[in-house]
């Protein structure tokens, strides 16, 4: 009988909610190890992950038998439950509702990689949301920008 053969390579953006800075550096790998975790429970692999107080990148196959979104939300439920049961910030934690997420080519997978390692350098110069703009333009991915952060943000 054949078998199934999947190489599905995927690049997720998301942020916590209003994109408040609560990601420390004291905590983030242990976070990051979590959320690899949690994508092996889905026969997936975190490749890298990494990001600033505000957002995370992950690269990471995923497994054909799941969806996309299924994936994605596990990953934010049991992360920010973990979070709250650890009591890594004062208040509640939350993630932002939605994310981005990009299909990779196993050709530029060390590139994206590169990417992910330099987040701490390259929020020196760029907003969350200037960076996230950016990715949705390079992607093609079409949007309406007044639709793509949370709307309880003001100023």
């Amino acid at each position: 009988m054949p078998s199934t053969h999947a190489n599905i390579l995927l690049h997720a953006v998301f942020s916590t909610k209003n994109r408040f800075k609560l990601i420390r550096d004291d905590w983030q790998d242990e976070l990051f190890a979590y959320i690899g975790g949690t994508l092996r429970e889905h026969k997936a692999n975190l490749v890298k992950a990494g990001g600033v107080e505000d957002h995370v990148h992950l690269l990471f196959q995923s497994h054909p038998s799941f969806a996309i979104a299924d994936t994605l939300r596990l990953i934010k439920a049991n992360s920010s439950k973990w979070i709250n049961e650890q009591r890594k910030v004062p208040a509640k934690f939350q993630w932002q509702t939605g994310y981005g997420v990009f299909s990779v080519s196993q050709s530029v997978k060390a590139a994206v990689s590169r990417y992910i390692d330099r987040q701490r350098e390259h929020h020196a110069k760029q907003s969350y949301e200037s960076e996230f703009l950016q990715l949705l333009d390079l992607h093609c991915v079409q949007y309406r920008k007044e639709f793509v952060f949370d709307q309880e943000l003001h100023g």
